[in-house]
């Protein structure tokens, strides 16, 4: 276990919501986006708004206010976006995800989990990328790591300034619509970093699946910040 895992494991109990949620009243939804669902077909991954309505009926059927779902999920929808796809023919595409995703509504409010400062935020405003995203840094018992808030409204971004600071428990973001949050159904992607390699405004959510066990250790499961998992 590395010192990360190990702190916010310690720390479980400390911990924010990261988007509003009443676990007695509020149906969680898992969801499966690997190639065992067969529901998602091309012609719905290739149309933004056959993806939002696909994703509107799942919950609405499903009387969930979120769906959740992806941490370490090989994922064939990443097929949607040339972001993905290798640098060179033949080359291996990006298909490992590394954060957790939670479905919902537009303008879903976003909420710190712990005390931070924001470290660099962006428009990654490619088809299938982030969109608006916000990186926090975090220091916990002497153990420096941030999260990552991906698919944002620009509103989100719209006073922000590195260097601020956030309190646990502050509305700092909001869930935005396809136009701002890369082309994708409302979403958060919620990834906790070890260790950011120099990057800023982005971090990569999925890796090649040959490139696992690089990346996994260094973003550690995001449930022991969300502590979700256990309402589905």
């Amino acid at each position: 276990m590395n010192d990360l895992v190990m702190i916010l494991k310690q720390n479980k109990q400390h911990f924010s919501k990261v988007v509003p949620f009443d676990s007695g009243n509020d149906k969680l939804m898992p969801l499966n986006f690997t190639k065992a669902n067969h529901e998602l077909t091309d012609d719905i991954l290739a149309d933004v708004k056959k993806f939002c309505l696909y994703m509107n009926d799942k919950l609405n059927k499903g009387h969930a206010r979120y769906g959740v779902g992806g941490y370490a999920e090989h994922r064939t929808i990443y097929s949607r976006s040339k972001v993905f796809d290798g640098k060179n023919p033949g080359e291996e595409p990006r298909r490992l995800h590394l954060g957790i995703d939670i479905w919902g509504k537009p303008n879903t409010a976003v909420i710190a989990p712990l005390d931070g400062i924001v470290h660099s935020f962006a428009h990654n405003d490619q088809p299938g990328d982030y969109g608006v995203t916000i990186i926090l840094s975090h220091l916990l018992q002497g153990i420096s790591f941030y999260s990552l808030y991906g698919h944002l409204s620009l509103n989100s971004i719209k006073n922000l300034r590195e260097g601020n600071r956030i309190m646990k428990g502050d509305i700092f973001a909001e869930f935005g619509i396809p136009a701002e949050n890369g082309h994708w159904p409302p979403h958060l992607h919620f990834q906790v970093i070890k260790d950011l390699e120099g990057w800023s405004g982005d971090y990569p959510g999925v890796c090649k699946y040959s490139e696992g066990k690089k990346y996994l250790p260094n973003c550690p499961d995001p449930d022991l910040i969300l502590r979700m998992n256990r309402y589905l």
